[in-house]
């Protein structure tokens, strides 16, 4: 357990991040994460990272790593987690976010503690344009939401194309009219694969992950789903404190 003592599984989040090779970013993430005080618990999924992640993630002895041997893919990936999670709240974020301090873990978390919303998701510095303008990034990998809501398609999940998990969370939100606050990270932004793969390779690792996406939903499918996301979104609220947090 990390953060705040006062913390059980039932009140507190499990924050699950999926790695595959991300020992130069991960532990920004880590130095956030691992202190912050509405977290429980941080578990990495090592997803048959080749490079020394997982010597990154055990400088920080508060989070638990669970290494595969080969790597399955993010929405394998994430099932591990989601199984092995004690807590009824899951925080799900990418390994290569930059700019990433508490204040942004506590907007996440905020708008469900509260009951509030069913769901967060956050909008990044670097989301696509189109995403900033509608105010809702669809395909945005950081999210707090019910474990049980995940639990039970957990199957479906391991069966999912390598990138179909954000795509298939807003299946499960809009089948159940989940309401959906969305935080805006305007000082954060997500390494592009272009970056940590070089143009070409980036190039076809963003095609891939794309056709990911339509193994999942077709792209009319996809515009509607968006549509109805934006149906479910509800009003930013003010800013809250930690402090105000911890008396509810």
């Amino acid at each position: 357990m990390i953060g705040n003592s006062l913390l059980n599984s039932s009140n507190g989040i499990s924050c699950i991040i999926c790695a595959c090779n991300e020992a130069p970013r991960i532990a920004a993430v880590l130095e956030v994460v691992s202190m912050h005080p509405l977290l429980y618990e941080v578990i990495v999924v090592n997803d048959g990272s080749t490079d020394n992640t997982s010597e990154v993630v055990r400088q920080f002895p508060s989070v638990r790593i669970i290494s595969l041997p080969v790597n399955q893919g993010k929405s394998a990936a994430m099932a591990v987690g989601i199984a092995a999670a004690k807590c009824e709240l899951l925080m799900l974020l990418d390994a290569d976010l930059k700019g990433l301090a508490s204040k942004h873990i506590t907007a996440l978390a905020e708008p469900v503690l509260r009951g509030r919303a069913d769901v967060t998701i956050s909008l990044r510095k670097n989301s696509l344009l189109i995403f900033r303008l509608i105010g809702l990034d669809f395909v945005s990998g950081e999210r707090v939401i019910h474990k049980d809501i995940l639990n039970k398609v957990i199957t479906q999940i391991r069966l999912l194309p390598r990138f179909g998990i954000e795509v298939f969370m807003n299946r499960q939100i809009v089948e159940s009219r989940l309401s959906i606050s969305v935080a805006r990270w305007t000082d954060v932004t997500q390494s592009r694969k272009t970056e940590k793969l070089g143009y070409c390779k980036g190039i076809i690792a963003e095609w891939r992950m794309t056709l990911d996406l339509l193994r999942v939903y077709y792209p009319i499918a996809l515009i509607s789903q968006t549509i109805d996301l934006l149906a479910l979104r509800i009003q930013p609220s003010p800013k809250i404190a930690y402090t105000d947090l911890k008396s509810t």
